[in-house]
């Protein structure tokens, strides 16, 4: 369902540009560019390391009649990026929002708040499913106009047809899966085979109080700190790499459901700011890093 708050640039584009760094990069990206009649609105680049390092460039441009002119485009960033120069690069259309399936468990604050921003156009997405393994959000998540699906995870530690179907419901419909809270743990053969980023919130500062319970953990150590970190998920459990963190101050005087409620207040602003940033083409993955425009 098209939603009419949403606001979106057209003929406007972001090229990721990543590589081995050397002089003269960001010149062949301009000139490239500029040859095809884009006009530059904004720039950013990273060098790691200013000899043999590598190079990060997030480009926003605009060119008349983008969908005209992009397999031209996309032919001379094939040719002078790609083949001539040895660098990934990325071209995105500003005007088409995001596809983010969104799995859920029960509770309901990361998933609401994505929703809310999804509906008031915060965010340049769409959301054309929510999953849970269980029902405990479904009447929320119908109030806004948005198809939920209930699939089980199951007894025991054979998921698997769980994620099968998981994968089902969301092959060819989403460009990004995020865990809002979706409490299991996805196996390899799951992330291979979804073929799409997974972002998850864990409610925790990472690498600190890793798994389960961080807030009873924190509580026991007498943190001074609580956050929450998004990443992307990969096969080893809390290790992908960090998008965005946030932290609240606490004292002796906090408890642990103290801590839990206000730490999911960090939870939802680092969430939706992962998101965001991942739905403006911002984010470049570089192992077990982020470069983050």
């Amino acid at each position: 369902m098209p939603n009419a708050a949403l606001k979106l640039p057209h003929d406007e584009a972001v090229l990721i540009v990543h590589g081995d760094d050397r002089p003269g990069l960001v010149a062949a990206v301009s000139k490239l560019l500029a040859d095809h009649g884009a006009n530059i609105n904004a720039l950013d680049q990273h060098s790691d390391n200013p000899v043999g390092g590598s190079f990060f460039q997030r480009t926003v441009f605009h060119v008349d009649d983008l969908a005209a002119a992009r397999p031209a485009l996309e032919e001379a960033l094939d040719a002078r990026l790609g083949h001539d120069l040895g660098l990934s690069w990325k071209l995105s259309d500003r005007s088409i929002p995001k596809r983010v399936a969104i799995l859920a468990s029960t509770s309901d604050h990361c998933l609401l708040d994505l929703l809310w921003r999804q509906r008031r156009g915060e965010i340049p997405m769409v959301v054309p499913m929510v999953i849970s393994n269980h029902t405990t959000v479904a009447d929320d998540v119908r109030q806004f106009g948005i198809p939920f699906f209930h699939v089980p995870s199951g007894a025991g530690a054979d998921k698997s047809a769980a994620e099968a179907q998981i994968v089902n419901l969301i092959r060819q419909n989403a460009d990004v899966v995020v865990l809002a809270r979706y409490m299991q743990i996805l196996s390899p053969g799951f992330l291979s085979a979804v073929g799409v980023p997974v972002i998850n919130i864990h409610h925790s500062f990472l690498p600190a109080f890793i798994g389960a319970s961080p807030y009873r953990k924190a509580k026991e150590r007498g943190v001074k700190l609580i956050g929450a970190t998004a990443h992307y998920v990969t096969e080893e459990l809390d290790e992908g790499p960090i998008i965005e963190q946030d932290v609240a101050r606490v004292s002796h005087i906090d408890s642990a459901a103290d801590l839990q409620r206000r730490g999911a207040d960090v939870e939802r602003q680092v969430l939706s700011r992962a998101v965001l940033w991942h739905c403006e083409d911002r984010v470049v993955r570089n192992g077990r890093e982020t470069i983050v425009f």
